[in-house]
């Protein structure tokens, strides 16, 4: 009978450590703010998470993606929340329903803000979040269509609703705001029915 001892694991090997992938998202995030994102190595992150660089890519293919991880669960709450959307919905109305699905996704306002913060200051990664979203606008344009929302309807919609959550999320991370995601977007949103309307 295999002794508890054989399947042990050194306390740096890292393969079943609890919260492995929250540790180094703290430790890369840390390292980002103390060093420099381009000045940061995935080694230096495992060993700040007390890991492993092998554990390190189980969880992200980049030191990149550690500021990215996460954005399929928001896509996948927009589209699905699109889907769900009353039929009578018209297009912002659809748009609203997944803005709405953003807030539940979005709830760390503390690393959102250290993570925007990162991002400002690295070309790259502004292109790459730049990308990001212009794909979720895409997403988000074909599930209107999915909805038998016509062109160009779709696609204003989306790049709208995108540069709505846009509005709103620098607003949530803005020093000294208390406000909740959810409140910044509907207030973003009722502010671009009025500028739409001509009332404001």
């Amino acid at each position: 009978m295999m002794s508890v001892a054989v399947i042990t694991y050194h306390s740096t090997m890292g393969r079943w450590e609890p919260n492995a992938r929250d540790r180094l998202r703290q430790a890369a995030m840390e390292l980002y703010g103390e060093r420099g994102f381009e000045q940061t190595t995935v080694a230096e992150i495992a060993e700040r998470a007390g890991l492993t660089e092998r554990t390190f890519f189980r969880y992200f293919a980049d030191k990149r993606e550690v500021l990215f991880f996460g954005q399929g669960a928001l896509r996948d709450g927009f589209l699905s929340a699109i889907a769900g959307a009353p039929a009578s919905a018209g297009p912002i109305d659809a748009v609203g329903f997944a803005l709405d699905s953003a807030a539940g996704v979005l709830t760390d306002r503390e690393f959102s803000r250290d993570r925007q913060a990162v991002i400002a200051a690295n070309p790259g990664l502004q292109e790459r979040e730049l990308i990001k979203l212009a794909s979720l606008a895409a997403s988000v344009a074909g599930a209107l269509r999915a909805r038998g929302i016509g062109e160009p309807a779709a696609s204003l919609a989306a790049e709208t609703g995108i540069a709505v959550f846009k509005v709103a999320f620098e607003r949530w991370i803005a020093d000294g705001e208390q406000r909740d995601l959810a409140t910044l977007l509907r207030e973003a949103l009722d502010e671009l029915r009025l500028v739409a309307a001509g009332t404001s």
